[in-house]
């Protein structure tokens, strides 16, 4: 049972002895009776003075308070009660809630085990230095990625369906961060050396800067998305993170993972990194969403040539990422597949935001990555637990 005072401290438990004693009378114990005390006269003490009236708040009858018109709900700029959930003007935001709530797992749920052994006994130190950095990188992102959902993105939504799911949102972006966390831990490895890489590392550090200066245009207590500029400009920061940072660094950031995993090696960590990558498929896949709802709504072009510039900045930073992870190739991995998959992915994301192709010709380099996504059932844990898992990388983004 919880300790409400004290709620980390476990309760120390009863015997039965001790329950049946202090169910049992006790007689009072006879104690010395206290010496009588010393009456001392006091001077008298002024009147107190009254507390001031202070009127009851007046209370608006129900009746006067309309329910709201769902066809009057806006994503941004919108002027309804942003505390009345239902009816629904946006069902879809509600429905990737619920199927994200059937994505619940944690990382406590994996066995390390052969992990730490295939780390030790088996990667090559080319190997290591990819998977270290991966992580390195990785757990960086995902606490941006909760930072600009959480505050620079949800406040400015005015449909609480829409920031129902960013909630849900922001605690997988958490889960994600105590993923790699566990990974780290659990193969004994040098935690702030690890977290400090995307300091230190330039081509690491590139990459994280690039989002800062997105969130840090939006994150500004003053900006005010009725002016068009400013709206505009937060579009542009939310495609970023949902086409590029989401929807194309992350999906493709884990397959140097799954590239071991195929081999039969780091099976804990690539389960976990499945898992993740469902979670950042639906966070891509409604950012695109919000963002064309937005652009319909607020009837907003964006400038092509901006975004084709946001398109080869994204990968201008990747192509100097691969080269770093990836110096060398390993078994069933090079830089080269790593950027071609990066381009092949990024033409799938333009086209669902109607963008221009970025990058015409690109090829899919790694069919197999789509099925780290794909899977629809999971191993089961434990012998109670369901694991029917949601399709990640065959939803319909349209």
């Amino acid at each position: 049972m919880l300790n409400w005072d004290e709620p980390l401290t476990p309760a120390v438990p009863r015997t039965p002895e001790a329950i049946i004693e202090a169910s049992v009378p006790q007689e009072p114990a006879f104690t010395q009776p206290a010496p009588a005390a010393v009456v001392r006269q006091t001077p008298a003490v002024s009147e107190p003075v009254p507390a001031p009236i202070v009127a009851p708040p007046v209370i608006v009858p129900p009746s006067s308070a309309k329910p709201i018109n769902p066809d009057d709900k806006r994503v941004v700029n919108g002027q309804t009660d942003i505390n009345q959930l239902a009816p629904f003007k946006y069902p879809w935001a509600w429905d990737y809630f619920l199927n994200a709530n059937k994505n619940h797992w944690t990382p406590l749920d994996i066995n390390m085990t052969q992990d730490v052994h295939d780390y030790q006994h088996k990667l090559t130190l080319e190997e290591r230095h990819v998977y270290e950095n991966v992580l390195s990188y990785l757990t960086t992102s995902d606490i941006l990625a909760m930072r600009n959902i959480g505050l620079a993105v949800m406040e400015k939504m005015t449909a609480p369906e829409l920031q129902i799911y960013q909630a849900r949102q922001v605690y997988e972006e958490a889960m994600h961060t105590w993923t790699y966390q566990h990974c780290i831990e659990s193969l004994g490895l040098d935690q702030s050396e690890i977290y400090n890489r995307y300091r230190v590392v330039p081509e690491i550090h590139h990459k994280i800067q690039m989002c800062n200066s997105r969130l840090d245009s939006v994150l500004r207590p003053d900006i005010d998305l009725n002016d068009r500029d400013e709206l505009e400009n937060f579009v542009m920061a939310y495609t970023f993170f949902a086409g590029v940072f989401e929807g194309t660094w992350f999906y493709n950031g884990f397959s140097p993972i799954f590239a071991l995993q195929r081999r039969g090696l780091m099976k804990g960590t690539s389960e976990q990194l499945q898992y993740i990558m469902r979670d950042e498929v639906l966070h891509a896949s409604f950012g695109i969403r919000v963002v064309k709802q937005i652009i319909l709504e607020e009837n907003l072009k964006l400038d092509p040539k901006k975004i084709q510039q946001m398109w080869e900045e994204a990968e201008a930073a990747e192509m100097q990422y691969s080269k770093f992870l990836l110096p060398d190739p390993i078994l069933g991995y090079s830089a080269e597949d790593h950027i071609a998959q990066f381009r092949f992915i990024a033409n799938r994301r333009a086209n669902k935001l109607n963008h221009a192709i970025p990058f015409p010709g690109a090829e899919n380099a790694l069919p197999w990555l789509d099925e780290q996504a794909n899977l629809k059932k999971e191993k089961n844990f434990f012998e109670t637990r369901v694991t029917e898992y949601q399709t990640g990388g065959a939803l319909n983004w349209d």
